[in-house]
């Protein structure tokens, strides 16, 4: 598998590659070519020009969850991709707000695309691929949720993230798994599909630095799977549970990678 990160919130290369509070991945596995989110602007498409990615032979797009820094850059990808349907959960589109009561959610517009193909808790895109909610799993809601809220039924509730999906790719005898934001807690994510590698945030930017992230990172360690992690991370608790994780990296905007 070949992933080329289209932007991130930091960039191998301030010179050649913006960057942006967000997320966007191609992704070439199996013959096929994915785009995994898109960012929060049409950055993610410069950057794909700069590094040869042509978004117009894209097969299929995925949104990881219905969040601005996700699915911002999408109409600029139905722009420049004319064929390629977008595959997001049912409830990608439910008002999402931030801690702060910020609204966080998507274009509403989008919802009159005629290529957004809505997911339920398990959708098979193609051989080896299959996109997964999770949402009856059992949870340890160890990092809460944030604070952020939804609005379901004109009713402003706790975010659940039932609107978060996740891809898992399978290569052989290998499990890649790739994930937006892990809002349901990437240490939960993990033991649920134990996959050999996972791509993307861990959502621990607003974690204390202490003892409990310390041994979160250890148990995540223990499960033996290679992390590649980025975004919602945040560089300072990337930095704090790196000595305490043997198979983690950083990946960031410009940068293209085997895995």
């Amino acid at each position: 598998m070949k992933i080329t990160v289209l932007t991130e919130n930091t960039s191998c290369d301030p010179a050649a590659f913006g960057c942006e509070h967000g997320l966007s991945l191609y992704i070439e596995t199996g013959g096929h070519r994915i785009l995994f989110d898109a960012g929060q602007s049409a950055l993610f498409a410069e950057n794909a020009d700069k590094l040869g990615v042509d978004l117009a032979a894209v097969e299929f797009a995925v949104l990881s969850h219905g969040h601005y820094d996700h699915g911002g850059g999408l109409s600029v990808f139905l722009e420049r991709n004319t064929a390629a349907p977008v595959y997001m959960s049912r409830y990608a589109f439910e008002k999402h707000f931030a801690g702060d009561g910020r609204d966080i959610g998507l274009d509403p517009a989008l919802q009159r695309e005629e290529r957004i193909v809505f997911c339920g808790d398990e959708e098979k895109i193609a051989p080896g691929l299959t996109l997964y909610s999770c949402n009856e799993k059992p949870r340890s809601k160890e990092l809460g949720d944030f604070g952020m809220t939804a609005e379901i039924g004109g009713v402003r509730v706790p975010e659940d993230f039932r609107h978060e999906q996740y891809l898992l790719v399978r290569e052989g005898d290998r499990r890649i798994l790739i994930s937006g934001c892990s809002h349901k807690g990437v240490l939960d994510i993990a033991n649920w599909f134990r996959p050999d590698v996972l791509i993307g945030g861990f959502h621990l930017m607003k974690q204390a630095l202490d003892g409990k992230l310390a041994d979160y990172a250890r148990r995540l360690d223990r499960l033996g799977t290679e992390f590649y992690t980025c975004h919602c991370t945040g560089e300072e608790q990337y930095a704090f549970i790196q000595p305490y994780m043997s198979r983690l990296h950083y990946i960031r905007a410009g940068m293209q990678l085997e895995v």
